[in-house]
């Protein structure tokens, strides 16, 4: 019996971002999209990808630069945020699969972004359904009390950081093992895909 894959898209999101309060006139803007495919019946990452996002209504700071390693020079050479929603809908189906990202960040960056660009929200509705919280699944599975930052969870479930912390690919990359741990655990929830 040959079962079509069963795929997940692991997300996570770095957008422009201050120390403070952002600069007048500036807002949170997406400006890379970290994607990690994950086949949850063969149980294993199966492709990452990145992609650049130029933000129109802010720029990259240096504290950003210092957090992500992305300069404005980068994603100035980035697609527009609807570009990169279509992306995600033509190249990743981002549309039917259903997602996670660490936390509700991503999900609710998304919606705000696409509202403020009058873009359509590229992944599939409702958003609950479709969207898992892996932050909040793994400190239920762990039985902790505080949800834990990506790289607290790594240690606690003794797997590896690879990469750069705060780049979206690595981060995604990172999340996806997580995701792992997780379904090998049984501790995973069943989306469904979006009819």
């Amino acid at each position: 019996m040959h079962h079509e894959p069963v795929l997940l898209n692991v997300i996570d999101v770095e957008a422009t971002c201050w120390t403070g309060q952002p600069p007048p006139g500036h807002v949170n803007e997406i400006i890379e999209i970290g994607l990690t495919v994950v086949d949850v019946s063969a149980r294993r990452r199966v492709s990452r990808h990145r992609v650049l996002v130029r933000p129109t209504r802010s720029t990259v700071s240096d504290f950003c630069t210092e957090l992500t390693g992305l300069t404005q020079a980068e994603v100035e050479r980035g697609v527009t945020f609807a570009e990169a929603c279509r992306i995600l809908v033509e190249e990743y189906g981002a549309g039917e699969r259903p997602w996670a990202s660490w936390g509700d960040y991503d999900r609710r960056q998304f919606a705000r972004q696409s509202q403020a660009d009058g873009v359509p929200y590229p992944f599939g509705y409702p958003a609950e359904r479709t969207h898992t919280n892996a932050k909040a699944v793994f400190a239920a599975a762990y039985g902790l009390r505080k949800r834990p930052g990506m790289d607290h969870a790594l240690q606690i479930a003794g797997l590896p950081l690879e990469g750069r912390h705060h780049r979206g690919e690595d981060d995604a990359w990172n999340i996806a093992a997580l995701v792992l741990d997780l379904l090998d655990r049984g501790a995973w929830p069943v989306t469904a895909t979006v009819d």
